[in-house]
């Protein structure tokens, strides 16, 4: 289904309106019909949204209650925090420490312990990065991300400062968002090679006290990794173009066009599980070619 949405007649706001519509057409398909409730509220969310007023609860609706105070207070800290991001991050720790277990008694408490220190550390700084790049993308997330608490108004440019200095006291000084090369290359050090190698020899040197070695399995998993990150890089931008144009940001998905970067991720996609799966059927171990 698709959700119409009632915007004033300025050119800006069109542009915005036909943007959202077609996200929504698209993301549409293969779910359930979305209610009449929904489609009011998430128009005036958009028009709230997108011309920099506050977003507003319906009257009777949702009474101020201490508990319903708490729910959309935690509501807008979780969408505030871009949970995807924060799966990712735990996941990939985790999967990248499992990597050091060499036998069965080394899941111990103190193995537990050591991940629990990693995965506690990574969020806070996960959740600085995208607090950050949430108060440099005001007015973008207006049009791409509306639903966001800083865009959308439930959160004040203090408040969204005093959270993201919160988890860190250090604000870079440099925006790299309007350099598409450089944003690439800062995601692909992270979730690539930095998340790969620190969190792994964390659990190696810190938690088992063995000595820093680079396995084969390490290899494989930042190589795939590496391939992995390219795609994120490129897959985050597709949706936002219209808002990209608007301020100037020349990403892949405007130089080059939604599809064909599409079709590149998608190509990159096939070749990084490809190659895992030739891996992982001519591994020595039973378990992994299985799998």
């Amino acid at each position: 289904s698709s959700i119409r949405v009632q915007v004033p007649t300025y050119k800006s706001y069109n542009l915005i309106g036909n943007f959202y519509t077609k996200r929504i057409q698209h993301r549409a398909r293969g779910i359930l019909e979305t209610s009449t409730v929904f489609q009011k509220s998430n128009t005036k969310f958009l028009v709230n949204a997108t011309s920099g007023h506050p977003l507003e609860s319906e009257p009777k609706a949702y009474p101020n209650t201490p508990w319903n105070s708490a729910k959309n207070a935690l509501d807008a800290f979780y969408r505030f925090s871009r949970p995807h991001t924060v799966i990712g991050t735990a996941l990939s720790i985790i999967s990248v420490s499992l990597l050091a277990v060499e036998k069965l008694s080394d899941i111990s408490p103190l193995f537990f312990i050591g991940v629990l220190e990693a995965v506690v550390a990574a969020l806070f700084m996960n959740i600085y990065i995208v607090g950050l790049n949430q108060l440099s993308d005001v007015e973008i997330d207006k049009v791409n991300k509306p639903y966001l608490p800083l865009a959308s108004g439930e959160y004040s440019t203090i408040t969204g400062i005093m959270i993201v200095t919160s988890f860190s006291i250090m604000l870079p000084l440099l925006r790299w968002k309007r350099f598409a090369l450089v944003a690439a290359m800062c995601i692909l050090a992270v979730r690539a090679v930095i998340v790969q190698l620190a969190f792994y020899l964390h659990i190696q040197t810190h938690v088992f006290s063995r000595p820093a070695v680079i396995s084969k399995p390490l290899i494989f998993a930042t190589a795939f990794m590496s391939f992995f990150s390219v795609v994120i890089a490129l897959f985050k931008d597709i949706p936002d173009i219209e808002g990209d144009k608007i301020f100037g940001i020349k990403s892949y998905t405007v130089r080059l066009g939604q599809e064909k970067v599409f079709w590149t991720c998608i190509s990159l996609l096939e070749m990084a599980y490809g190659v895992s799966i030739l891996v992982g059927a001519t591994s020595p171990y039973t378990w992994s070619k299985v799998i």
